[in-house]
């Protein structure tokens, strides 16, 4: 898979950006995607050093909207830890 396959947004949240002080950084990245293609798109994309990768699935939820029953999608977040000092600017605000 290319970079632009396994990253797909950052995931803007109060939780996620409080963990920017820290280098640590959330993205929402492809289901299938590995630690080291994480690591190895993050460093191709962004041009930093990546200390760790840590992920989790978060699973789909049940919505119901009158009588019709359905699910969100399941997806997969990734938390980069960066080397100190390092950020990355585009996501800066």
């Amino acid at each position: 898979m290319h970079p632009e396959q396994i990253i797909l947004a950052p995931v803007v949240t109060e939780k996620a950006i409080g963990a920017r002080s820290a280098s640590q950084y959330v993205f929402k990245v492809h289901l299938d995607a590995n630690k080291k293609e994480i690591e190895g798109a993050i460093k191709k994309l962004f041009k930093v050093n990546v200390v760790s990768v840590n992920t989790c699935k978060v699973r789909a939820k049940t919505r119901v909207r009158g009588p019709i029953i359905g699910h969100t999608s399941k997806w997969k977040k990734a938390y980069v830890t960066l080397a100190a000092g390092q950020k990355i600017e585009e996501l800066e605000v």
